[in-house]
C-alpha cells in the first residue's frame, strides 16, 4: 500500500513552507509522525506531491529521513498539467486544488493508497482504519473507497476560522455528500459559518472531512474525466477556482460511480493553519510521546 502526501501548498496564512517546520523539541515534523503511523500499519511506499522548485529542500529536509525505511518517490503538481484542449489562463499562478494535486501522482501509484495533507496530524487510528479497508477490498463492479471523518469539534482552532467539508453520512456509515463550509468558528455549544450574508449553525458533533482518504488507482481516470468537466464548466478562464478532492468524490457519488465508507474517528485532529496553532500542536504531540504512543525520538 502507498501513502500519498499532498505537500505542494505553501500555506499563505501560516507564512512559509510549514511542512518543513519542526513541531517537537527533537526537530520532528508532522510528516514524520504520518509516515511512522503509516509504516506500522503496513504501508511500504510514500509519494510526496510537491512543487518542483521545492524538490531539493524537501528531499534534503524530509525525504532523506525515510529513504532507508520506506520506498520514497516524488510527484510534482504543475500548473500546466491539464487535460488535452485546455491551457493555463493568462495571469493564473494558483494551483488547481487537491484533486489536481492527487492527479500528479497518477504515474507513481499502482496499488491501493491513502491520501493525506502534509500539515495535518490525523492520529494512528486513521491509518489503521484505512489500511484494514484497503486490505479487505475485492474486485467489484463499483469502487468502494473510504474516508476517515472527524468530529468537527475536534478540528477547530482558537486562532482563526477554518474551512471544513461537512459530511452527510448514512445510518450504515456510507458517505452521501460533502458540503464545503468556510470561515467556521466555535460559538459556545455550536459552530457557525458565513454563507453570503447569513450565518449558519453547524452542530459540533458533525462529521468533517479532513482530506484523509483511501482509494484504488482507478480513481485517477475518474479524476481526469471530472477535471475536464470542471474546466469545461466555464472554469478554464478563471484565475482562482480549484478542483477539490471532496468535490471530485462527491461528483462520482452523485453519478453512482463509487461508494465511500466513512470511518468515524474520535481522535483529535491537529493542524498548523495559523502560526498560533504550532504551540498547541507541539504540546499535544509531546503528550502522545509521554504516554507511550510514540517513542521519545522517532528513529531517523
Amino acid at each position: 500500500m502507498t501513502l500519498v502526501i499532498l505537500a505542494a501548498g505553501m500555506g499563505s496564512r501560516y507564512g512559509g513552507l510549514k511542512q518543513i517546520d519542526p513541531v517537537t523539541s527533537d526537530g520532528e515534523f508532522i510528516i514524520d509522525f504520518s509516515v511512522y503511523d503509516a509504516m506500522i500499519n503496513g504501508f511500504d511506499k510514500v509519494v510526496f506531491v510537491i512543487k518542483k522548485e521545492n524538490l531539493d529542500i524537501f528531499r534534503e529536509t524530509i525525504g532523506k529521513r525515510f529513504e532507508n525505511k520506506i520506498e520514497v518517490e516524488y510527484a510534482f503538481q504543475e500548473l500546466d498539467d491539464l487535460p488535452a484542449g485546455f491551457a493555463v489562463p493568462e495571469g493564473r499562478v494558483k494551483p488547481w486544488g487537491t484533486a489536481h494535486a492527487l492527479l500528479a501522482a497518477r504515474t507513481k501509484v499502482t496499488d491501493p493508497f491513502m491520501v493525506i495533507n502534509a500539515d495535518d496530524f490525523y492520529g494512528r487510528n486513521a491509518y489503521r482504519s484505512l489500511a484494514e479497508h484497503l486490505g479487505s477490498l475485492k474486485e467489484g463492479d463499483k469502487p468502494c473507497y473510504a474516508m476517515v471523518g472527524y468530529v468537527l469539534e475536534n478540528t477547530l482552532t482558537e486562532n482563526g476560522t477554518v474551512a471544513r467539508g461537512i459530511c452527510k453520512v448514512s445510518d450504515d456509515g456510507m458517505l452521501l455528500e460533502v458540503t464545503e463550509r468556510t470561515a467556521i468558528r466555535p460559538n459556545g455549544d455550536i459552530a457557525v459559518c458565513k454563507e453570503g450574508e447569513n450565518e449558519i449553525e453547524i452542530p459540533l458533533n458533525s462529521i468533517a472531512s479532513m482530506n484523509c482518504w483511501g482509494f484504488t488507482p482507478d480513481i485517477f481516470a475518474y479524476i481526469e474525466k471530472g477535471f475536464s468537466e470542471f474546466l469545461s464548466a466555464e472554469h478554464a478562464d478563471e484565475l482562482k477556482c480549484e478542483y477539490y478532492l471532496p468535490f471530485a468524490v462527491c461528483d462520482m457519488l452523485s453519478k453512482g460511480e463509487c461508494d465511500v465508507k466513512v470511518y468515524r474517528s474520535e481522535d483529535s485532529w491537529y493542524g498548523v493553519t495559523y502560526k498560533g496553532d504550532k504551540d498547541f500542536v507541539s504540546k499535544s504531540i509531546e503528550a502522545l510521546k509521554a504516554n507511550g504512543t510514540y517513542p521519545n525520538v522517532l528513529a531517523n
